[in-house]
């Protein structure tokens, strides 16, 4: 598992620093050292936050990072679905909350 470290020195006054150490997971590859600066009191309204949710801050953070990274992919991917929509439908006139319920 991976360890936590808290040095407040290198980040400053109501600050806390995580230090991930890089892990071997068994049913997943190796994953990175990462390091990151924050507010002691977010990432203790992150913990619970996580908690309740029943998930670990680590986790939270790992799938927040997935989705940052893959913004630009699913992005994109969007622009292809709708450039390859274009000019197969047809957009008609406005349809009224009548209508649209007796559908």
């Amino acid at each position: 598992m991976s360890r936590l470290v808290a040095d407040r020195r290198a980040a400053g006054p109501g600050a806390a620093v995580i230090g991930l150490a890089c892990t071997s997971l068994v049913y997943t590859a190796t994953v990175k050292n990462i390091t990151l600066s924050a507010d002691e009191r977010l990432i203790e309204a992150a913990r619970r936050r996580a908690r309740t949710e029943h998930t670990t801050l680590n986790e939270a953070f790992r799938r927040w990072l997935a989705d940052y990274a893959q913004a630009e992919q699913r992005l994109h991917r969007l622009d292809e679905v709708m450039a390859g929509l274009k000019g197969r439908l047809q957009v008609g006139r406005p349809i009224g909350r009548d209508e649209r319920n007796a559908r």
